[in-house]
C-alpha cells in the first residue's frame, strides 16, 4: 500500500472525499463534522485554510487552520480551528502531520504563536494537543480551553 503522506487543499475535485472523513463515535461531541467546517470556511471565514491529509490516494484526515492577524478575538488570529482524523486512521501520525503543517504555514506567514481550542472531556483531544506542545493559556472561549504554542 502506498503510504506517501501529503496535504492538499479542499477543492471541488476532492470535497466528497473530505465529507467522508468521520471521527470515532465517542469523539463526535468534541469536533464539528467536516461538512460544518467547510461551510464555515467558505461562507463565514474567508481566512480559513482547509486541507486534506492523504496517505497515498486515500484521505485520512481533515484540518482547518485559520490565519487572520486582524481577528478581534485573539485565539482566532492564527491556529488550528478543526482537526478530524478518520476513525480507522487514528494513531498513525496523520493528526501530527496535520498540526505540524498548520504550524509550518503559520511560520511561513510570520506568526510567532498559534492557538487551538478544545472541549474538555475523557475522549477529547487535550492529551494529543498537549503532546504536540500546546499549553493551556488559562483562558476559555465558548466553554473550550484555549491552548497556545510558541512558534520558533
Amino acid at each position: 500500500m502506498n503510504r506517501e503522506l501529503r496535504l492538499e487543499p479542499v477543492t471541488p475535485d476532492n470535497v466528497e472525499q473530505a465529507l467522508e472523513i468521520k471521527v470515532a463515535p465517542e469523539q463526535a461531541a468534541f469536533v464539528a463534522p467536516v461538512a460544518h467546517s467547510l461551510a464555515e470556511a467558505y461562507a463565514s471565514y474567508k481566512t480559513a485554510w482547509p486541507r486534506l491529509v492523504y496517505a497515498g490516494d486515500r484521505p485520512v484526515a481533515f484540518v482547518m487552520g485559520g490565519f487572520d492577524p486582524d481577528a478581534e478575538i485573539e485565539c482566532f488570529r492564527c491556529g488550528i480551528w478543526r482537526l478530524n482524523v478518520d476513525a480507522g486512521s487514528q494513531g498513525l501520525g496523520y493528526g501530527r502531520l496535520a498540526v505540524e503543517s498548520v504550524l509550518e504555514e503559520a511560520r511561513r506567514r510570520g506568526s510567532t504563536r498559534a492557538t487551538v481550542l478544545w472541549k474538555p472531556g475523557a475522549n477529547g483531544p487535550e492529551g494529543f494537543y498537549r503532546r504536540m506542545g500546546f499549553e493551556p493559556t488559562g483562558q476559555e472561549f465558548a466553554g473550550q480551553i484555549v491552548g497556545a504554542i510558541a512558534l520558533g
